[in-house]
């Protein structure tokens, strides 16, 4: 009998074990995030320095993480206001950019995967992208076509956008950056 609780107890622990890894890698990219508006981004994540849960969660995904001197990609699963994307409205992201390079925009249904869409329209780059006199850009994700810079979301209900910024000072991945740093998400037209 106290054979049998025993090996009990390891299977419940093992389970749980098991479990909680899971939920860890699936639900993030391990600690030290950077949050900066609806924007987040784990700098350390392509480091020698990167925490396990992050390693995890880039090895469950297959995604390879930039490397802190090579860039950072922001990712939104959200609005300003925090509600999830939503690939039925009209998302908007507008203002300007953080200093780099070159910057790629590129948009994800809910499971990781572009959105296969008849005009074959993936992502922006900042040398394809129709900036506005400031400088500053505003780009639609939408279901329906945009005039000016349109991606489609294929009306799909979770979205995510992955800004990633290539050659970009330190400073950007550190936190230093306030709110207006970033360009602001926000949905309209929802059903």
């Amino acid at each position: 009998m106290r054979l049998l609780a025993i090996l009990l107890a390891f299977l419940i622990g093992g389970a749980t074990a098991i479990v909680l890894t899971w939920y860890a890698s699936a639900r993030g990219n391990g600690f030290g995030a950077v949050q900066i508006g609806a924007w987040t981004a784990w700098p350390k994540a392509g480091t020698a320095d990167a925490d396990p849960y992050a390693r995890a969660a880039f090895a469950r995904s297959g995604e390879l993480p930039l490397e802190l001197a090579d860039g950072i990609a922001f990712i939104a699963t959200s609005d300003d206001d925090g509600r999830a994307l939503d690939g039925r409205c009209d998302i908007r992201i507008r203002g300007r950019l953080p200093q780099a390079r070159l910057w790629t925009l590129t948009l994800y249904d809910g499971r990781g995967r572009l959105i296969d869409n008849a005009a074959e329209r993936y992502g922006f780059t900042s040398a394809e992208v129709v900036w506005n006199p400031d400088r500053g850009v505003e780009i639609v994700l939408a279901p329906r076509a945009r005039p000016g810079n349109w991606l489609p979301t294929g009306g799909r209900d979770r979205v995510t956008a992955v800004l990633r910024l290539y050659d970009a000072p330190v400073d950007v991945g550190s936190g230093a950056g306030d709110r207006s740093s970033m360009p602001t998400v926000t949905q309209e037209r929802c059903p």
